[in-house]
């Protein structure tokens, strides 16, 4: 009986859904703002109309869940590099604690049609990452990372290779691909916020969408 009642406390239950991008219309449909595209989603399915707000330095928005509870919205509009700031003003306003912070954002080394869910973990070279580990003061909160593969002829190592591959544009095909992946990233997170992060995670992370799924 103990037992169960420990494992229903440490469930975790997004509060705050952040996407990572840069503001701009140059950088919008990039590789680099699909966390921007998965938050724009969650607001079309779930009725949440997002509006810049200055003093969360994003657009945001709040309202009910699918699973019923409150839930909150945000795209920074900070930058990527300074994404932390946006996330802590919305999370001291609210007095959220990190946990309840889920960051959605692009991951060159997953494959295109893979997501990562996890419970918290580094940066991994991710500025957006960086920035929020730093205004949050740890690394124990959830992310989702959504594969947008790696640049051809990628062995090489060329920085700017990678630059023009995460600032550039899916290509139709891809697109159609991402579109799949956007609505399989609205549900995994809907079970997140049923179920908790962790149950989530076995569906989220076993998962390959693919342009053949309908």
């Amino acid at each position: 009986m103990t037992e169960a009642v420990t494992t229903q406390s440490a469930l975790v239950i997004p509060q705050l859904i952040v996407g990572l991008g840069n503001p701009e219309s140059k950088y919008d449909q990039t590789r680099h703002n699909i966390g921007f595209a998965a938050v724009e989603t969650l607001s079309r399915s779930w009725r949440i109309p997002l509006a810049e707000n200055r003093k969360f330095q994003g657009e945001y928005g709040e309202g009910m869940a699918p699973s019923g509870g409150k839930i909150r919205l945000l795209k920074p509009l900070t930058y990527m590099n300074r994404s932390g700031q946006a996330i802590q003003a919305v999370t001291s306003w609210y007095k959220l604690p990190p946990e309840s912070v889920l960051v959605i954002y692009d991951d060159m080394d997953l494959p295109l049609g893979k997501t990562r869910l996890r419970l918290s973990g580094s940066a991994g070279g991710h500025n957006g990452m960086k920035s929020a580990i730093a205004h949050l003061s740890t690394q124990n909160f959830p992310r989702l990372r959504i594969g947008i593969g790696k640049p051809k002829g990628a062995a090489n190592n060329d920085d700017s290779d990678a630059v023009s591959h995460v600032l550039g544009r899916f290509s139709a095909a891809e697109n159609q691909q991402m579109s799949l992946v956007l609505q399989f990233v609205v549900e995994c997170i809907e079970l997140s916020l049923k179920q908790g992060v962790e149950k989530a995670m076995n569906v989220c992370n076993s998962r390959t969408i693919n342009n053949s799924e309908s």
